[in-house]
């Protein structure tokens, strides 16, 4: 393993998130609500990555398990440090509790252990919110963007950390990629800022819930989520571009060079819009035949519910807690499920999904007739098997995860649903659940021993398990060629 590398790009994301501080400072200094100085202590810790920087690896490149290094280890470099201004403010005076925040933040998850969110200052809540944003595309694709500092061998930083079975270059230049993805993700975040500005958000409301609806985190300033509103227009707003965010964004720039044929012949695409299609139609004849909500409001909660679980953003309107066991039912198929790959969404993604279906149609036609062979195609191109056998082994390797930590927290609640709910919610990275956990409810009644295997399931999820885990093997660290 390159040693020295990985200690330098780790020295590069403390000074990026240093610089990533600066507007929560200049919004903490322009409300002056006390919450400056635990910015500004924060940035001046950051800084001691400008000694990490000098050192010089002994050659240039990455490594396959370099890439998974710096992309594990900067992720959790980034969340310690990112609660630093939690507790140094006082808003959550708790180490467990702010680790757990950012962690929830910068995996995008939404997940929360407050109890109560309006009278914090508006500084944190910006910073809380931002972490999002931030790690909605990527913190390490935006070093690559800003700093190419890994050579040829940054394309395994991008395979770690993009979501997804099989994520690829746009361009030649892998840091041209990175600012192409970055220049639409910037883009879309500032024509949802524009839309909410004109459906009557303050300007600091909108800049919280574009962070939130771009990451797909969901972190509201408000205790009742987008429901506060009370707005058709904002709902609107936000449900679309979370589905809009919830798809690959290899996809949105297909769509900037015109090229129309290949955006709507994916069949990825395809499959998610007709799962949430077919959700929205259920839910809403759900909640109508049991007389819940009139037709109008029961298609508008539907719609933004299921765009808020598939896409795994977190934002409510309505507390789904109460609606019925077949809604609930299938919004818990929607977290597993998840956004498309190659999106800022979590789950198990789109894709995978899509491939087991047609692995098991394929298996039940071998059956029938032993002696056919039929390969597995999506959007007509056939997929390799080494593909479908790391889409099996994620999804078996998810769910056996998602086991353990169910075991894990179980210990701690006496309610399955909570537990069971809450562990596949963090480790979808979607943030509120079911029973204790749901939309109005929070995480605050954990132990700190279920915080820190919730934190890890996010982590696990937003990493998409293998990044993380290949740091508890002893091999991983020994100096042997690759």
């Amino acid at each position: 393993m390159n040693h020295r590398a990985v200690i330098r790009s780790l020295g590069i994301v403390m000074l990026c998130e240093g610089a990533f501080m600066v507007p929560s400072l200049v919004v903490a200094l322009f409300y002056r609500e006390g919450d400056a100085p635990a910015f500004l202590i924060t940035i001046a810790i950051l800084l001691l990555g400008a000694l990490l920087v000098p050192i010089k690896p002994p050659k240039n490149g990455l490594y396959a398990r370099d890439g998974l290094a710096i992309v594990a280890l900067g992720w959790l470099v980034m969340s310690f440090f990112g609660a630093l201004p939690f507790v140094l403010s006082g808003s959550m005076p708790r180490f467990v509790d702010a680790l757990f925040e950012s962690v929830s933040g910068f995996t995008t998850t939404g997940a929360s252990i407050l109890t109560r969110i309006e009278g914090l200052p508006h500084g944190i809540l910006f910073w809380r919110s931002f972490t999002h944003w931030i790690g909605g595309m990527g913190v390490l694709l935006l070093t690559l963007a800003i700093l190419p500092m890994a050579g040829a061998g940054a394309v395994h930083i991008l395979r770690a950390e993009s979501p997804g079975p099989s994520p690829s270059k746009l361009v030649p230049k892998l840091a041209q990629t990175a600012k192409i993805l970055y220049i639409l993700y910037i883009s879309l975040t500032l024509a949802e800022v524009v839309a909410l500005l004109l459906a009557g958000m303050s300007f600091y409301d909108a800049l919280i819930h574009a962070f939130g609806t771009a990451g797909t985190g969901g972190f509201s300033n408000r205790n009742a989520s987008v429901g506060a509103y009370n707005s058709l227009a904002i709902d609107l707003i936000i449900a679309i571009f979370m589905l809009i965010f919830g798809v690959s964004f290899t996809l949105h720039y297909q769509l900037l060079r015109k090229n129309w044929k290949s955006f709507w012949r994916d069949e990825e695409l395809r499959f998610y819009l007709t799962v949430v299609a077919l959700s929205v139609a259920v839910i809403t004849w759900d909640v109508l035949r049991h007389q819940l909500l009139t037709p109008g409001a029961a298609l508008r909660q539907s719609f933004f519910q299921v765009s808020s679980i598939i896409t795994t953003t977190g934002f409510a309107t309505a507390d789904f807690n109460t609606w019925p066991a077949l809604s609930k039912t299938i919004l818990l198929a929607l977290m597993l499920v998840g956004a498309s790959a190659g999106s800022t969404g979590g789950g198990i993604k789109c894709i995978r999904i899509l491939m087991m279906l047609k692995l098991i149609r394929r298996e039940m036609t071998r059956m029938k007739h032993p002696q056919i062979v039929q390969s597995i195609r999506i959007g007509g191109r056939q997929v390799d098997s080494e593909v479908l056998h790391s889409a099996v082994l994620f999804i078996l390797f998810y769910l056996t995860i998602l086991a353990a930590a169910v075991f894990l927290v179980a210990m701690d609640v006496q309610d399955l649903v909570t537990g069971f709910s809450a562990v596949l919610a963090c480790i979808s990275n979607i943030g509120p659940g079911l029973g204790m956990v749901g939309p109005t409810g929070n995480y605050a009644a954990f132990s700190d021993f279920s915080k820190m295997v919730l934190s890890l399931c996010m982590l696990l999820g937003r990493l998409e398990i293998m990044p993380v885990a290949v740091l508890a093997l002893p091999s991983f660290w020994r100096r042997v060629s690759i």
